[in-house]
Parts: structure tokens; C-alpha cells; sequence
């Protein structure tokens, strides 16, 4: 702006700064409640795989299976308080840097407001005096000296004019006074804001740097959890891949087995007629079972993925 009082651009700069302050302390905030969720979900999940019951009563390879799953489980849990923990740290670390920024601001915005406070009343000061110049009219020295009524009158006003011509030339020093000190505060006021527009400019780049890379942490950071994750549901992946149907079936069977031999056949005996000569049944032996035949191909139903696949994605 061409008014030298104006403070137009000086104040959208600093609205601007504020705003971007502002924008620091958003992220901050969302850093924190993103914090909360990840500790909450982690709490839940640590409490879903303790407390619940899942498939306790199997046994062998897919117990062993449901084991792993639910250690896993308790990783992952693990892993999201640990993220809830370092999102905290990059909060705390975004507050430090916001806070700082504004410390270093704000001993910049103190100088400008003692500068602009010092031109404002010099410039008002100058103008009033400058007034004073331009309207300053010497009374009765317009009238022609030699039209005067008596000599008396003739010296007052020729005392009159040599008072009202020094005070004019009093009057004409202070102003020129006063232009040279507006001079020399509207210079260092001019130096003084390049310095700090030049400040505030590097404190932008900053901000906007700083901003961008806690972004970038921020996304990698929650990439990283995903693959520590996927790294524990291949830990699931890898039992399940050991988990054998006819080893589980073969275990129940042996830890359950009641013997080798089936049950005799039931033979019928004549308690009714005594006098009827009949020749008794002898009970046959007791007949060793044999093997049972191979086990039955599990299958999906019609429509259902594989359970190795989701969606056509497979680690198989």
C-alpha cells in the first residue's frame, strides 16, 4: 500500500502465519486422537484374545494353529499400542515445534508493533505541524501600509508582522524537523520490515517443510504397521500351512480309542421251553476292526473362495 500508516499486507501476513499455526495445531490434535483409537483398538484386541474362547477344545495341529493365531492376535494388539505411543511422540514433537516457531515470532511482532506505534504518532505528528504551515495567515498584513490612519498603527502592525514572520519561520523549522525524523523512521521502519517479512518468510518454509515430512512419517509409520501386521498373519499362515486333517483325526482317534475289538454279536437263548432240545448258540469271537478307508476331500460349497484365497488373492 502507498499510505505509509497502512499496515494492510503486514497484517495478512501475520494472519496468515496464524493460520498456518493454526493448521500445525490441527494435526496435532488429530495425531492425538488417532493415538487414543489405535491404544483403544490394541486394549480390545489384547482383551479379545486373552479372555475370549476360540476353538479351546481342539486338539493338535490345529490347536497348536489356534495358538499361534492367538498369540498373533496379541502382537498385533501390541503393535497398535506401540503406534499409539510413537503418534503421542510426533504430537508432542509438532507441539514443540509450533511453540517454538511462536516464541521466535513473536519477539519479531513486538519490534514491528514499537515501529509502527513510533511512525504512526511521528507521521501524525508531521502532518499536524505541516497543517499548521499551510494555514498559518498573517492577520492585517494584507492591507496596504500606506492607507494606514496614523503612525501608530502603522508599527503595531509592522510589529505584528515581524512576530507573525518569526513564528512562521519557527513553525516552517519544526516541520522540516519533522519530515527528517519521519524520514529517518519511515527508513528504519522500511528496513525492519524487509527483515521481518524475510523472517517470516523463512519461518513459512519452514512450517510448510516440517508439516510435510510429519505427514510423510505419519503415513509411512501406519504402512509400517501394516506390514508388521501381515508379518504376524503369515506367522497364522505358516501354522495353518502345518496343520494336518488326518494327523488331528488320527490324535482324537488314538486319545479316544476304547479298544480294537467290536462288540460280540447278541445270539439268542430258549428260556421259554425248557423240554425243547435245543442246540445253544455259541457265541462267536469277537471280530478285530479293521482300518477305516481314507479320509473324505473337504470341499467348498458352491460360490464360497477357497480358504487360501480372498477375492482372488492367494498366498498359496
Amino acid at each position: 500500500s502507498t499510505d505509509l500508516t497502512s499496515t494492510v499486507g503486514y497484517d495478512s501476513i501475520i494472519q496468515h502465519l496464524n493460520d498456518g499455526r493454526k493448521n500445525c495445531k490441527e494435526f496435532e490434535d488429530f495425531l492425538k486422537e488417532r493415538a487414543i483409537i489405535e491404544e483403544k483398538y490394541g486394549k480390545e484386541l489384547i482383551n479379545l484374545s486373552k479372555k475370549k474362547p476360540c476353538g479351546q477344545t481342539e486338539l493338535n495341529t490345529l490347536k497348536r494353529s489356534l495358538d499361534v493365531f492367538k498369540q498373533q492376535i496379541d502382537n498385533v494388539g501390541q503393535g497398535h499400542i506401540q503406534l499409539a505411543q510413537t503418534l503421542r511422540e510426533e504430537a508432542k514433537k509438532m507441539e514443540d515445534f509450533r511453540e517454538k516457531q511462536k516464541l521466535h515470532r513473536k519477539k519479531i511482532e513486538l519490534i514491528m508493533e514499537a515501529i509502527h506505534k513510533n511512525r504512526n504518532l511521528q507521521y501524525k505528528k508531521t502532518m499536524e505541524v505541516k497543517l499548521m504551515c499551510c494555514c498559518f495567515l498573517p492577520c492585517g498584513c494584507t492591507q496596504p501600509l500606506l492607507h494606514l490612519p496614523c503612525l501608530s498603527c502603522f508599527w503595531q502592525l509592522f510589529l505584528k508582522l515581524a512576530q507573525t514572520k518569526s513564528a512562521l519561520e519557527d513553525t516552517d523549522r519544526s516541520y522540516q524537523q519533522s519530515v527528517t525524523t519521519m524520514e529517518k523512521i519511515r527508513e528504519e521502519w522500511q528496513n525492519e520490515h524487509i527483515k521481518a517479512c524475510e523472517f517470516f518468510e523463512t519461518q513459512e518454509c519452514e512450517r510448510i517443510n516440517y508439516f510435510r515430512n510429519a505427514l510423510w512419517l505419519h503415513v509411512n509409520q501406519l504402512s509400517l504397521g501394516c506390514v508388521q501386521n501381515d508379518e504376524k498373519y503369515e506367522e497364522i499362515r505358516r501354522s495353518l500351512e502345518m496343520c494336518s486333517i488326518e494327523k488331528d483325526v488320527d490324535f482324537f482317534v488314538n486319545l479316544r480309542k476304547t479298544g480294537s475289538l467290536a462288540p460280540a454279536p447278541v445270539v439268542y437263548e430258549n428260556y421259554y421251553n425248557a423240554q425243547r432240545n435245543v442246540t445253544p448258540a455259541r457265541s462267536p469271537a469277537p471280530v478285530p476292526i479293521s482300518r477305516r478307508g481314507p479320509l473324505p476331500t473337504p470341499t467348498s460349497a458352491p460360490g464360497e473362495p477357497d480358504y487360501a484365497t480372498v477375492d482372488g488373492y492367494s498366498l498359496v
